[in-house]
């Protein structure tokens, strides 16, 4: 008798921290709606929900990789700060205007830092990616602030409005002649390309079934032969790569390179990904999950704008959320520990 009451409490439980960021994020779209109505509720909001949500969600998809594997990546706010300011300084410094030359370059400058992220923390040995990803931030930061001599660079006709393309446009979505959405982000159409190739990789490859063994079993992904050093150096590489193409989406969202934008990347990623289901002990976390709570955080922060909260109220509510997440990760899994204790029983 006792097995099947633990395993029906264990469903009920998970299925609650499933839904739980649905609800939450159904729950603040009443309140806004009620509290602000015609402003909140309007089109143009609800697109520029999605244009704060696209940079994020990027971000986020990397981090969730570092995350299914036990580990983190701190270094990825100023990595994509330092993607924008290379397209920047390639257009400032030498006179590059052509969307071929630098839309690559910042990806691959990113992508190297995520690369000197994973091999610093397998070839080094060292504890915990805490510590590499933490000096990589520093790092990239210094290196940004060297690069642009510390200066804002701005982009307005400076002839490259086509790799600000897809940061700045939008399309309006028509059916059968009904204008359905107007002002749709270009920048979200690329996350939900970005997100489905996501979702086939982590649920239909060997390498993501292997990404989800060595967070969640790493003794059972030694005894069967995966190389975990190389699937760790393989996440923090595309962790680095998500950073280069957020850093060129940036770019056209804020139509500047500034070393100064890069305060709650890092910690926006990390809480997207907790709320979105995965868990700082590694093994779980989905890449639909991650937009679920990337757009609780973007509509947090809309709805505050609207309230003209200032940026201090922001930073306490956004950081009591991220505290509220990880209280909701450890309670999880101290759930699911006691619902196996009580299925052996």
């Amino acid at each position: 008798m006792t097995q099947p009451i633990a395993k029906k409490k264990s469903n009920l439980g998970d299925l609650l921290m499933k839904l739980g960021p649905l609800m939450v994020l159904a729950l603040l779209y009443v309140i806004f709606a009620f509290t602000r109505p015609g402003r909140f509720i309007s089109m143009a909001n609800q697109m520029n929900i999605l244009k704060q949500t696209a940079v994020n969600c990027l971000i986020g998809s990397g981090m969730l990789l570092a995350l299914i594997t036990a580990g983190i990546d701190l270094s990825v706010g100023y990595n994509a700060i330092l993607a924008t300011c290379t397209i920047g300084v390639l257009m400032q410094n030498f006179g590059i205007t052509s969307a071929w030359i630098l839309i690559p370059a910042a990806i691959l400058v990113s992508t190297f830092a995520g690369f000197m992220n994973g091999t610093l923390l397998t070839r080094l040995d060292l504890p915990h990616p805490f510590v590499s990803t933490l000096g990589m931030k520093n790092v990239l930061w210094g290196l940004a602030l060297l690069i642009t001599s510390s200066k804002t660079i701005g982009f307005t006709n400076k002839g490259i409005d086509d790799v600000l393309w897809i940061g700045r446009s939008t399309f309006d979505v028509n059916i059968f002649g009904v204008k359905l959405l107007e002002g749709f982000p270009a920048s979200f159409i690329l996350v939900l390309l970005v997100y489905l190739a996501f979702h086939v990789f982590l649920n239909h490859t060997a390498l993501g079934r292997q990404i989800y063994c060595v967070g969640g079993n790493p003794e059972a992904a030694r005894m069967s032969g995966i190389r975990s050093k190389n699937v760790l150096t393989v996440v923090y590489t595309i962790s680095g790569l998500m950073c280069g193409i957020a850093g060129v989406v940036l770019a056209g969202r804020l139509n500047t390179a500034n070393t100064a934008s890069a305060a709650t990347y890092d910690t926006d990623a990390i809480a997207a990904c907790i709320i979105g289901g995965a868990s700082f002990r590694g093994g779980k976390g989905t890449i639909w999950g991650t937009m679920l709570g990337a757009l609780l955080i973007s509509t947090i922060r809309n709805g505050l704008n609207l309230f003209s909260a200032g940026n201090d109220i922001q930073y306490i509510v956004i950081g009591s959320v991220i505290i509220l997440a990880v209280t909701i990760d450890v309670t999880r899994g101290k759930v699911e520990a006691r619902a196996r204790k009580l299925a052996t029983l």
